[in-house]
């Protein structure tokens, strides 16, 4: 997707994210593997590892309201190609 690579992209409507949070861990993984690098370490520390907001915004050096839309971002782009099938 083209927009897979504009962190500014708002989506047209709403997304429904809810399938992300199905996942299980493994698939999790993988769809987490296949972000832009910059989304990766930031989805990695609060979905996967289940660490606070605030331990992954230092370990990463990044303001935790850039972590915040990181984390939506990398979500609505999971969640679109859930949504279309792939």
């Amino acid at each position: 997707m083209a927009d897979d690579f504009d962190l500014d992209v708002t989506p047209e409507h709403d997304i429904d994210d809810s399938a992300v949070d199905a996942l299980g861990y493994d698939e999790l993984v993988g769809r987490i593997s296949q972000l832009p690098p910059e989304l990766r370490a930031p989805l990695g520390g609060i979905l996967l590892e289940k660490r606070t907001y605030s331990d992954v915004s230092q370990e990463l050096g990044i303001r935790q309201p850039e972590l915040v839309r990181a984390v939506q971002r990398g979500r609505t782009i999971i969640a679109r190609r859930i949504a279309a099938g792939e």
